[in-house]
């Protein structure tokens, strides 16, 4: 007999989410309930023990998720994250610091070409190298319909989730060792794109190319390159799309397994990619979607 305890259908929250508003960014105080991050439950066993990583976007949801699970399987981490999510990036890097690892947070904007470039160099100063980038940081907003779409907002969504992750990659790649590893958070959006995200949707299915066309580069230097592509995951950003309350109540429900994911489910993924347990892995996406098929 199967339990509720490993029963996936079962394993996190199964109704939906209450009516509720955030601007962007969202946080994790206002998001109600709050998302399961692994906090309590995720255990490692050092499979990344002295890997040095950098994580955009670390500061809350599947981004806190992965710092959580990499610093207790032994690695060193950097966050990067807006201003207005200090107050999250302090509680990520609290729970990094717990573990015994070294945790440093870089505030800014990855759509500003020197900041998204410098946290490369900095993250090395701080850790002593680089060998783990999680490109994960992401913008989405819901519109009504095509014509509805605002440039101001799409620039945003262009520039949060391709620009600021190029810069990145770009300033990290040239002094890549053999062994590192890229791991870009994509999307179930690439592939079964939503008419109201359809900007989103673009960009994570470019983001699909970049990690296809860098892997075929990387591959010859002994370099990784690797997505997760989540389905509906109860994040911060989910609030702050712009969805009703109908939405929020049924988000998730529409999965083989009849709700939505939760941060901590995600963190398993990028754990792998980026350890040597993925070391024949590179140019894949991994699907962590709830049964929804890519």
């Amino acid at each position: 007999m199967t339990d509720d305890t490993t029963d996936p259908r079962h394993a996190h929250r199964e109704e939906g989410f209450p009516d509720q508003h955030q601007d962007q960014p969202g946080l994790t105080e206002r998001t109600r309930p709050e998302p399961d991050h692994g906090e309590g439950t995720y255990v490692g066993h050092g499979r990344l023990d002295g890997r040095r990583a950098l994580i955009t976007g670390g500061d809350s949801g599947i981004g806190r998720a992965v710092a959580i699970a990499f610093a207790r399987e032994g690695a060193d981490i950097a966050i990067a994250h807006l201003p207005e999510e200090q107050d999250d990036a302090e509680d990520t890097l609290a729970l990094v610091r717990e573990t015994g690892r070294t945790g440093v947070g870089f505030a800014g904007d990855l759509r500003e070409e020197a900041f998204a470039t410098d946290i490369v160099a900095r993250t090395r100063s701080e850790l002593g190298g680089l060998d783990v980038l999680v490109l994960n940081a992401g913008y989405q907003h819901d519109i009504d319909d095509f014509g509805s779409l605002e440039t101001d907002r799409m620039r945003r969504v262009f520039d949060t989730n391709l620009a600021g992750m190029l810069f990145s990659a770009r300033a990290a790649y040239p002094d890549l060792q053999p062994g590192a590893s890229i791991i870009v958070t994509a999307s179930i959006q690439a592939y079964n794109p939503s008419p109201g995200l359809i900007d989103y949707a673009m960009t994570k299915a470019a983001q699909i190319a970049f990690v296809k066309a860098l892997a075929e580069e990387a591959g010859p230097r002994g370099i990784r390159v690797n997505a997760v592509a989540p389905g509906p995951v109860w994040t911060p950003l989910i609030p702050a799309t712009g969805w009703d309350a109908e939405r929020l109540a049924t988000f998730g429900a529409d999965t083989p397994l009849g709700r939505a994911g939760q941060p901590a489910e995600l963190a398993g993924a990028y754990v792998y990619l980026a350890s040597a347990e993925s070391s024949y892995t590179s140019g894949s996406v991994i699907a962590v979607t709830g049964g929804k098929g890519l």
